[in-house]
Parts: structure tokens; sequence; C-alpha cells
């Protein structure tokens, strides 16, 4: 029987664009205003990639943070996992051996994956596997967007919402590098509410055309209501999932995805988890998708937030429909 390897942590990265739009602007777009933004989402402000930026700019910066961070130089790293649905190109080539290239992991294997909000959460069970099966020993995990690039500025119900961000983290046998032990994790999926967060046209099944250009729905459109719904249902999940067996006094951080702090609120708060367990960011970075979760722990780790053996939750949904979480003991 192969010996499954404990999987850590071992460097986090994180970096948003120096560019900050404050919920004013969209009102030279679409009728809303500061008070109804903020009100409906949390949202103060967040970060858009400058023209001359590209996406994978987020995507290398971070990962060249986690790495620092974890002392690991590029050439050492095996494997470059990248969670996003907003890379340089329309899917060719993967952005993540772009960014590996770059970084000049000149001997790491590379691939993108996508599960939009949940994508670092899929990535680092991924990653994970490689780790545990003992044919990799560094694998760079890195999530984020530039979702200012493929959002409509004419669509109340999702500009408003979306950013540019990420992060990243370097997973590593948990013997070597001695913190962030993955201790469990779960993934889901539910395609038939695919139809809720979509870009409808100018794929494979609608080609593009100069019409679905000028309409713009090659560009993300969002059913607000139905995700409200889904989102409050499943995070309950998610954050009940994380807890069950656990000691509450062990929690440290429950780090959620970023997509509304109503919806953060209203699940911890069926729950009884502390607000002040909560980490919530979405006020300053807005929701950038799969960066929200490891700009969070980048950002809790800067400020020296991460107490040793304490328990922190990952939960996170997304378009596909799909949904994770993941159990870390610091």
């Amino acid at each position: 029987m192969t010996k499954v390897l404990p999987v850590g942590i071992a460097g986090l990265g994180w970096y948003v664009p120096e560019r900050v739009v404050d919920n004013h602007y969209f009102t030279r777009f679409v009728d809303t205003s500061d008070d109804w933004i903020l009100q409906r989402t949390g949202i103060a402000e967040r970060r858009f990639l400058a023209d001359d930026q590209r996406p994978s700019d987020i995507f290398y910066e971070a990962g060249k943070r986690a790495l620092e961070n974890a002392e690991v130089r590029p050439e050492e790293v095996d494997l470059v996992i990248l969670a996003t649905i907003s890379g340089d190109f329309l899917g060719c080539p993967a952005t993540a051996c772009i960014v590996q290239d770059r970084l000049g992991c000149s001997n790491a294997s590379a691939f993108d994956i996508q599960a939009a909000c949940t994508g670092f959460v899929y990535g680092l069970q991924i990653g994970k596997q490689f780790i545990a099966s003992g044919t990799h020993k560094n694998v760079l995990v890195i999530g984020g967007e530039a979702l200012s690039r493929i959002c409509d500025l004419h669509d109340r119900n999702s500009v408003v919402i979306f950013a540019d961000g990420g992060g990243a983290v370097l997973l590593q046998p948990h013997d070597q590098c001695r913190q962030g032990l993955i201790e469990d994790s779960m993934l889901g999926a539910d395609g038939s509410g695919s139809h809720f967060i979509q870009r409808p046209e100018g794929g494979g099944v609608k080609p593009m055309n100069p019409q679905i250009l000028a309409e713009g729905t090659h560009l993300l459109r969002m059913k607000g209501r139905e995700v409200y719904r889904f989102a409050v249902e499943r995070m309950t999940t998610l954050m009940s999932w994380a807890m069950e067996g656990q000691n509450p006094e062990e929690l440290g951080w429950v780090f959620p995805h970023q997509m509304n702090r109503r919806i953060l609120e209203t699940a911890s708060g069926k729950l009884n988890i502390p607000k002040e367990k909560v980490y919530i960011n979405i006020q300053n970075f807005g929701n950038t998708s799969s960066g929200t979760i490891p700009i969070c722990i980048g950002e809790a780790y800067e400020k020296d937030l991460l107490v040793k053996d304490t328990l922190l939750v990952f939960a996170a949904f997304g378009a596909g429909l799909t949904w994770g979480a993941a159990r870390i003991r610091w």
C-alpha cells in the first residue's frame, strides 16, 4: 500500500494591483451609489489592473512572494497550478505556463483549472495529492483573477462586486515545512446551476460575432437572487462540515470566499461562529473570485494573526456551480 504523506503550507504570498477603484466610479455607468453598494455587498473599494498590466502579472507576483516566503528557488518547483477564469488568453495557452516561465520554474509542469470562486480550494486539493503521493516535493498553487477584464461596466449585478487580485501557497511534505497541515478537504459541484453565473455567449456554443461583441453578452453575467440563496445555504453547509467534530475553542480563523459581507455574516451567525473569528476584507478588495481566500490568509499571515496549532477553515462556492472547504492545522 502506498504511503500517504501529510502535506503542509510552506509559504504564502499575495498581490493586488495598485489602482484603487471606489464605489463612486460606477455611478458613471450604472444606476447605483456608494451607499447602495456598501449596504448590499460590504464593498467600499476594490483593485483593478492598470491598462498596461496583464492578468499574469497578478499571478506572477503572488507566486514569487510565496516562493520567497518559503525560501524555495524557482527551479526547485515541480508543478504550478493556477486557478483562474480570467487568464491572459481564452484558454490557450494556459496562463500557468506563462507564469511558470516568468517565475523561472524551469523544472515544473504547469496547468490551469477552472472552478471560478472555488478554484483555489480545488487547486489546494489537487496540489495536495501530488505531494501526498510522494511524486512531488514543491507544488505552487495560485488562485487569482482579473475580473475587471471580463465584466460588463453596464451590468449593475456584477460590475460593482468583482475585482482583481490573487494569492499563492507553496505546498511541501509537512515533515519538511512543519506548518499549515492540510488535515481534510471536500469538493462538490452541481452543474444544474451552471446558468447562475456565466459568460453566456462568445464560446463554443455561440461563437464570437459582431452582434455578441456589440451587446456584451460575452462578458460575465450573474443572477443575483439565485446566487444569494445558494450562497447562504452552501456557505453554512461548508462551515458546518469544517467544524464537525472539532473543538470550537481551537478555531483560529474562518477564511471564507469574499462574495458578500451579508452572506458571510448570515452563514457564520447560523452556526454561532464568533464574528471576530471570520476573516473579512471584502471592504478593501471586493470579490476576487479564486483570489479571495489566498489573499485573506496571506494578509493574516503578514499581520501575524496565524497562531500555531489553531484550526483554520477555508470555505468557498462559485460558478459551475462548485463548492469546497478545507481544514488546516497551522
